[in-house]
């Protein structure tokens, strides 16, 4: 198996461990506060603190970061690439301490403001989001640094501590939601667990914990790969110009794919109440194959491609490329049909009543038409950073907000939540769809796939007919839908095993 391969497989299995976290604590939260007014402020109270953490190091900062460390290596030696590092991370802090605080003291604007987080939300509820987004903003402040401690150990392509940390941070969230958060203990057996009654806020405390742990799981692997903290910062160094080079068209980038998330609550907010915890839960939905597939194949892509454009093998990184392709093609189809047709037992989970139930429902399947756009937007984009070409990709995004803003407006009023979905599905493809033309007027021999997709719709069909089919037996439903899901896959995984091979030889 090829190293691309077995980081991809390591990756996929600690995404696929902290998905399955990450599921139970949201169906321990939804069992807790249901589509509640106050599960809407938790939400739309992320979205400042997500804006910061995805514009420093949750995106943003990473993608720069690792392919001018990978040169780094290459060109000098591992203690080099430390010391660009330790002059980053020391920047990263202190531009993340400062935008902490002015969040923090206008918080109640931010929230309220017509263009703002919430303006549809009533003034108490307007108030309870400036608060929870306050003591968000110092799990942002940890998240960032440990986001920044995982690109520096993917670049030494090392991928076991950094998809290990997502799951640190999804305990610490479990934690808020099982013992700090409920009036009454949860009963395990004959355990009784603790009960702070905190609330919604305990959830918040939950979160910052998480983030603590996040962070702290990965200090072994910098200690292995003998990082040492600098107190150094200076932005004329010339390997720091090249980040911060790369940096801006980057940060702008992420801040338009934030932007629409901003926009997607800003709409959200003036319909239903519940709106924009299914939008939440609808994401997760989509959020779980693609975090499997599309995230954890670009984040062992990544270091590979620059290491190849780095050496100038662009015959490899054209065949890596395409393969990938091939190979994303070959998995998100199946999974989007599939899981789109299972998802009412699954949602039952959540214990919304049926009108709740539908509407999550609805939201997901409308994001799972969006999984295989998602997918191909992780390796496209990545296909540019790798040749540090930051401006191609920022541009996109900024056509990509425009598209979805337009959308959501549009389809929001008529389909409510399921039409904001719909909404991102259609721009994000279209990103990755415009990204990967780009792409293929450079290297002509891109997207030669079309013999994967041909095969891959007409077995997707046949699967998606036997999963209907046994939906409609008189059994129990959650375990009739994991039946179901298993017979598709079973049929298809014979037809795309060509394409999973591609990946193992990489």
């Amino acid at each position: 198996m090829s190293h691309l391969a077995r980081s991809t497989l390591i990756v996929a299995i600690f995404f696929g461990l902290e998905k399955g976290l990450g599921f139970l604590r949201q169906v321990a939260i939804a069992r807790q506060f249901g589509l509640s007014p106050e599960l809407d402020s938790f939400n739309a109270a992320n979205n400042v603190p997500d804006l910061i953490f995805a514009l420093i190091s949750g995106g943003a900062l990473a993608i720069a970061l690792i392919p001018v460390l990978s040169q780094t290596m290459q060109e000098q030696n591992r203690s080099a690439a430390w010391e660009v590092f330790s002059r980053i991370a020391n920047l990263v802090f202190l531009v993340t301490a400062g935008l902490s605080i002015l969040v923090a003291l206008f918080a109640e604007p931010l929230v309220g403001w017509r263009l703002g987080i919430a303006p549809g939300f009533t003034t108490p509820q307007q108030e309870l989001v400036a608060d929870l987004m306050r003591l968000n903003l110092f799990a942002t402040l940890l998240l960032s640094i440990g986001g920044l401690v995982i690109a520096g150990l993917q670049a030494n392509q090392h991928f076991l501590l950094p998809a290990l940390a997502p799951s640190m941070y999804d305990l610490g969230t479990l934690l808020g939601v099982f013992i700090l958060a409920p009036e009454q203990g949860y009963q395990i057996g004959p355990l009784t667990l603790p009960a702070f009654g905190m609330g919604i806020h305990g959830l918040v405390y939950g979160t910052i914990l998480g983030a603590a742990l996040f962070l702290l799981i990965q200090i072994p692997g910098m200690v292995r790969f003998g990082y040492r903290w600098k107190p150094v910062l200076s932005l004329a160094h010339p390997r720091v110009q090249q980040i911060l080079r790369l940096l801006g068209p980057r940060v702008v980038h992420m801040f338009f794919i934030q932007v629409i998330f901003l926009g997607q609550d800003n709409i959200a907010s003036r319909l239903n109440a519940g709106s924009i915890s299914a939008l939440v839960y609808g994401w997760l939905f989509m959020q779980v194959p693609e975090t499997l597939i599309g995230t954890a194949i670009g984040t062992a892509l990544l270091p590979t491609l620059s290491e190849q454009i780095a050496r100038h093998e662009l015959d490899r990184y054209q065949i890596t490329l395409n393969h990938i392709l091939r190979l994303i093609l070959a998995l998100t189809i199946p999974s989007a049909v599939l899981i789109s047709l299972i998802l009412p037992p699954v949602v039952a989970i959540l214990g919304f009543d049926a009108d709740g139930s539908s509407l999550v429902v609805w939201t997901a399947r409308a994001f799972m038409l969006g999984l295989m756009g998602h997918s191909l937007l992780e390796v496209a984009a990545r296909g540019f950073y790798a040749r540090q070409n930051a401006r191609t990709p920022m541009l996109s995004a900024i056509l990509n907000a425009v598209v979805f803003l337009s959308l959501a407006a549009l389809l929001a009023p008529r389909l409510g939540a399921p039409g904001i979905a719909l909404a991102n599905s259609i721009a994000f493809t279209g990103q990755a769809f415009l990204l990967l033309f780009l792409l293929r007027r450079q290297f002509p021999g891109l997207l030669q796939v079309g013999s994967t997709l041909l095969r891959v719709i007409i077995i997707t069909s046949v699967a998606g007919l036997l999963v209907y089919g046994l939906l409609q037996l008189s059994l129990p439903a959650l375990p009739l839908a994991v039946l179901a899901l298993l017979a598709g896959g079973i049929v298809v995984i014979p037809f795309i095993w060509p394409e999973i091979k591609l990946l193992i030889k990489l």
